[in-house]
């Protein structure tokens, strides 16, 4: 498969990687073609200009500090429809440092927001929650990315790329479960810059859906 990455920094970087490993081309472009080529030659992929990396791309990854969304996307041409058809995933956290606050405005998703930059693109929000090395590093089990979009295809494809890097896909339904999934991350965040382990906040709950996991009065 033909992987597009906008965005040069860890999380960027160690993407690429792994999908290189499992045999995919990539191609790898930033604001600064230094770090470019610096992120490729780290992963194996091939450094490009900004606006040649979705160029006959299969889907494209958006891998950027949320200040910076705007303006990668725009010079990869996608305000104009460069992206339309191609799966966009979207990892993007648009959270205060350190608080876990969305600074998106109330009831509004960063990946609405990537949707609306790039008409016509299949938007999938993915990949927001662990940190760069989980996806570099072995682990002794699988972990479960959750995602969510609107267009089944997309959902298939990068649910593939998921298990590429050794996640687990699990859709939780539509674009606009977008900002529940990013209320998670800030969730996360604020309890690990508290000091506290974000995993001993969640109940154990049965998988099996044959139960009503949700606490009664």
């Amino acid at each position: 498969m033909r992987i597009g990455i906008l965005g040069t920094g860890t999380l960027a970087t160690a993407l690429a990687l792994g999908w290189t490993r499992a045999g995919h081309d990539i191609s790898i472009g930033g604001r600064s073609p230094e770090r470019a080529e610096v992120a490729a030659k780290a992963s194996g992929a091939r450094a490009r200009r900004l606006p040649d990396v979705a160029v006959d791309a299969d889907v494209v990854l958006l891998a950027v500090h949320w200040e910076g969304v705007a303006d990668t996307l725009t010079a990869a041409g996608a305000p104009a429809g460069s992206l339309a058809g191609v799966p966009l995933i979207d990892p993007t956290n648009a959270v205060e440092h350190g608080v876990g606050v969305l600074r998106t405005e109330s009831g509004r998703a960063i990946a609405q927001h990537v949707a609306d930059l790039a008409p016509g693109a299949h938007v999938v929000k993915a990949f927001h929650l662990f940190p760069s090395t989980r996806w570099t590093a072995p682990a002794s089990s699988p972990v479960t990315v959750a995602m969510c979009g609107d267009e089944p295809r997309a959902l298939e494809v990068v649910g593939s790329l998921v298990r590429d890097v050794g996640g687990v896909p699990a859709v939780v339904g539509g674009l606009d479960r977008a900002r529940q999934l990013e209320e998670v991350a800030g969730f996360v965040i604020a309890l690990a810059f508290a000091g506290v382990d974000p995993q001993s906040a969640i109940p154990a709950v049965p998988s099996s859906g044959a139960d009503d996991p949700s606490p009664q009065p």
